[in-house]
């Protein structure tokens, strides 16, 4: 039976998957050009399945090319001779691959070229491909190299200069003909000299997430071949939440038809949804362990991401900031459509704030005032709905409660205090109601919407930091369209003014056609002794 993979590369044969028609054929419309293409992405957004397909695609259309795939992940630590020596022991070994595979022998010539050439540096290498072209006539050499950020930092200019030196010998004479280099970090993120330019005439290619469509596709595919369907809602609500990116895909299909041992004559629906997405967002899998290593490497990361989900301006996406650059290489950030920087889905966002969340914020004790026989079982009615209007109410007379304290909250920015408060405070609620909370995020920044799950109901809670008075009126009435679309019973609004002296306001208003509570809480920003 075929399963959904997240170990590693897909295989038709065994796996359920996106066949990627359209950029497959992009892809090798170019390389009949003759282009030197680039393509660098986050690791588990399927480039190396890609290539081989792509690579297969090719060796399908006869002996016109000839396709092979190298591999420098364990290249990082050589020398330069050893890389090169190395560099041509794989390349003789694809060769003589793709002529066992293809049932053909190597002509006497370069069979004896193959087993007396050397390479040892970039000059040698250049002298060796332009024999290997003129013995593998009529055929042109393809060459992918995945995980070209293995490339030892000493060989990594030369190497690129003696690429672009074949490319610019002209399509006629050009080995490799086409050339594939795949990788994490991009060309400029590589250590040689910044003063030159050794690689410009790179094709890049870009390798997207999946669509709605191609999502649709995947599961089609596993009901195909068991009889299980999917509702429509749970595949667009899989595609929102992890807005296609191939690991997440495949890893929430999996726990849905593989561990939570769902009948398979069941419809796969939203209660079923919900219980797949609470185990994804507090599993660690090693693309969530990739995420969390990523986001830790620089202190400064954290200021930057809490900027951009806590405003909706955010933080202009500008690849020239290394800071941002390197968030992109990591899949972490991407430019949304008004030019700033976006999250690049909810899981994210979520796995993100509880990163960077204290486990201990210090305030749990004080949620309720010392005097007040009351807890979180109070804000639940008999008959088992949340009361989050007295919840929040609360969390409102908590916030200026404690006043200064919130500054001691260890490790949090004071932007953010506010919202990292209350993402632990319903968080500890819902668990202790067993219900279930998780992040929608619609642009991806500024507006961090709380959907909290429980006895078949659905409450939004929408946060932001105050940017003015327009903004906040705005953010109304994107909350309402948003109950709307979820056909959600409650919606509440929380704002955190961090201005000096605030005024706390509390409103209850109909905004076309539901009613909204909404919150201005005044966070401190200094304790009294420093006041102005």
């Amino acid at each position: 039976m075929k399963t959904f993979e997240t170990r590693g590369p897909v295989d038709a044969a065994r796996n359920y998957v996106v066949k990627r028609t359209t950029e497959l054929a992009d892809f090798v419309n170019r390389v009949k050009q003759g282009r030197y293409i680039v393509i660098f992405a986050p690791r588990q957004t399927g480039k190396t399945t890609f290539f081989r397909w792509a690579l297969d695609t090719l060796a399908a259309e006869g002996i016109t090319y000839f396709p092979i795939q190298l591999n420098f992940e364990a290249y990082k630590n050589l020398n330069a001779s050893v890389f090169y020596g190395e560099l041509y022991q794989d390349i003789r070994e694809q060769i003589g691959k793709i002529f066992q595979k293809r049932g053909h022998v190597p002509s006497e010539a370069l069979h004896q070229y193959l087993q007396g050439s050397q390479v040892t540096d970039h000059l040698s290498m250049l002298r060796f491909f332009r024999e290997l072209e003129n013995l593998l006539k009529p055929q042109r050499l393809v060459m992918v190299i995945d995980e070209f950020d293995g490339i030892p930092q000493t060989v990594v200019s030369d190497f690129l200069h003696s690429l672009r030196r074949i490319y610019l010998s002209g399509a006629d004479a050009r080995c490799p003909f086409s050339l594939g280099i795949v990788g994490v970090k991009s060309i400029t993120q590589l250590n040689y000299d910044r003063s030159i330019s050794p690689f410009n005439i790179q094709d890049e290619f870009a390798l997207p997430n999946f669509t709605l469509e191609q999502v649709q596709e995947l599961l089609a595919d596993y009901t195909e071949a068991v009889g299980q369907p999917f509702s429509a809602e749970v595949i667009e609500a899989l595609h929102k939440q992890t807005a296609g990116q191939p690991f997440l895909v495949n890893r929430f299909a999996q726990i849905l038809t593989e561990e939570l041992n769902i009948p398979k004559t069941e419809c796969i629906d939203m209660t079923h949804f919900s219980e797949a997405h609470t185990r994804l967002l507090r599993e660690q899998n090693v693309n969530i362990q990739h995420l969390i290593t990523n986001i830790r490497r620089e202190p400064r990361f954290k200021t930057l991401l809490m900027e951009i989900v806590s405003y909706d301006r955010s933080v202009e996406f500008n690849l020239d900031n290394e800071y941002i650059g390197e968030l992109a290489t990591y899949g972490v950030i991407a430019e949304g459509s008004d030019g700033q920087c976006e999250i690049v889905n909810p899981i994210y966002q979520y796995r993100i704030m509880k990163a960077f969340q204290p486990l201990i914020n210090g305030l749990e004790r004080e949620y309720f005032p010392e005097d007040a026989e009351t807890d979180f079982l109070d804000y639940l009615t008999s008959e088992g709905r949340i009361r989050l209007h007295p919840l929040l109410d609360n969390f409102q007379n908590f916030i200026a409660r404690v006043g200064y304290k919130i500054l001691q909250v260890p490790e949090t920015p004071k932007e953010f205090v506010g919202q990292y408060l209350l993402f632990a405070y319903l968080e500890q609620f819902v668990r202790l109601v067993k219900g279930r909370m998780y992040l929608e995020v619609r642009t991806g920044r500024g507006r961090m919407d709380l959907l909290i799950l429980h006895n078949s109901r659905k409450y939004i809670v929408e946060t932001k930091i105050w940017e003015g008075e327009r903004s906040y009126t705005a953010g109304k009435k994107q909350l309402a369209a948003y109950m709307r679309l979820e056909d959600a019973a409650e919606g509440y609004y929380v704002v955190f003014d961090h201005r000096k002296n605030p005024a706390p306001r509390t409103e209850t208003e109909i905004i076309e056609g539901f009613a909204i509570q909404s919150y201005v809480i005044p966070v401190m920003q200094e304790p009294p002794s420093q006041a102005i």
